[in-house]
């Protein structure tokens, strides 16, 4: 449990670490972008039309945004790993918390029927105890009449 802590501490700042690149990256994107723009409607050719040299320039521009769209792809990537193995620490912690207090609620129940048990006995105890004195006191009273009624007759 405290290693789980440990590792989702460390993958924290790497988080906020890997969104900070990659809105870096979208910032750059988006300058590159503008460039291209910029490239796209340059015409350094004769009579205002495009040279090969100003259609290269475009292509260049559009082949390093392709790149930093591939790099913006392998953040993305790399940051839903990362949510993906939180989430996975998370649902394990989760589980775990839940088994744990399955086994402390067995543990409770069997506590609490060990407790009935023992009150059970107590009242049957206490019944035959009541049941035993009841018994006497009325076997008492047999013979006292009988006693009583002996020594009045003899």
């Amino acid at each position: 449990m405290k290693k789980l802590m440990v590792f989702i501490m460390l993958l924290v700042p790497f988080y906020g670490f890997s969104q900070a690149r990659l809105e870096n990256l979208l910032a750059e994107r988006e300058k590159m972008h503008r460039e291209w723009k910029a490239s796209e409607s340059k015409k350094s050719g004769i009579f205002g039309n495009r040279t090969k040299k100003d259609m290269i320039e475009t292509h260049d521009w559009m082949a390093r945004i392709i790149q930093k769209d591939n790099q913006i792809m392998d953040e993305l990537k790399m940051l839903s790993e990362i949510e993906k193995t939180e989430i996975t620490y998370e649902k394990n912690d989760y589980k775990f918390i839940s088994q744990k207090q399955e086994r402390e609620i067995a543990i409770l129940k069997r506590a609490l029927a060990e407790k009935d048990q023992v009150v059970e006995e107590k009242k049957s105890d206490k019944r035959t105890y009541e049941w035993t004195t009841l018994i006497f006191f009325l076997s008492t009273l047999a013979f006292g009449y009988l006693y009583f009624k002996r020594r009045k007759s003899g």
